[in-house]
């Protein structure tokens, strides 16, 4: 069996960037699925604005029609904060043989030695970053030692293990922020062109970014 992808987010709502990466990283990584885990409760950040139902409306609505796309919602199903290392425990339990690929950004990857029991997340799954252009891998400090050590010398590499690789691999640049896109969709007539249009009515039926 193919490795399989975990995108997880706050999908507070999902969009085009969201989508357009984890088709490139579909493909591109020959993965034989993509799940989106939309987050419960954020350790780090606060709670999402829309709802955990409304959440995986929009999220059934945008991934529709596209094969190797699923909602996973165990991060909803599960009291406590959203760690991500619990979250791969879970997905190791039930695939103990399975490639896992931890899709992040390069932000998420460069806050990752502040994530809780960071260190375990290469005991579980592959890290794969999602480099846009102009970004670059650090060199220096614990991700520099990090990469040096787990930077998998080629794609292929991810398939033929587990976990415990990094591998960086480039994607279209799609700059979309959610707290503006939540902005645009308060106005009521916003958001168009960066979002499904099926996603963008829900939210709008919906009046969760009214107020």
């Amino acid at each position: 069996m193919g490795a399989i992808g975990i995108f997880g987010g706050a999908f507070d709502p999902v969009h085009y960037g969201h989508l357009r990466t984890a088709l490139e990283l579909l493909v591109k990584l020959a993965l034989t699925e993509v799940r989106f885990i939309p987050t419960g409760m954020p350790p780090h950040r606060g709670a999402p604005i829309a709802s955990a139902a409304v959440r995986c409306e929009m999220l059934e609505a945008a991934l529709a029609g596209q094969p190797g796309f699923r909602i996973d919602t165990r991060e909803l199903e599960r009291a406590g904060p959203s760690y991500s290392v619990d979250t791969l425990a879970s997905l190791r339990a039930e695939f103990p043989q399975r490639s896992l690929c931890l899709l992040l950004g390069m932000d998420a990857f460069l806050g990752l030695p502040r994530w809780h029991r960071w260190e375990e997340v290469l005991e579980l799954a592959h890290v794969v970053v999602a480099q846009r252009p102009g970004w670059q891998a650090p060199r220096e400090g614990v991700l520099g030692d990090l990469l040096r050590a787990r930077r998998a010398p080629q794609a292929e590499t991810l398939a033929a293990a587990p976990a415990g690789w990094i591998h960086f691999e480039a994607v279209t640049q799609l700059e979309i922020s959610s707290s503006e896109l939540r902005s645009a969709l308060h106005a009521g007539c916003g958001g168009r062109y960066l979002l499904p249009e099926a996603v963008r009515a829900i939210a709008l039926s919906a009046g969760c970014y009214a107020e």
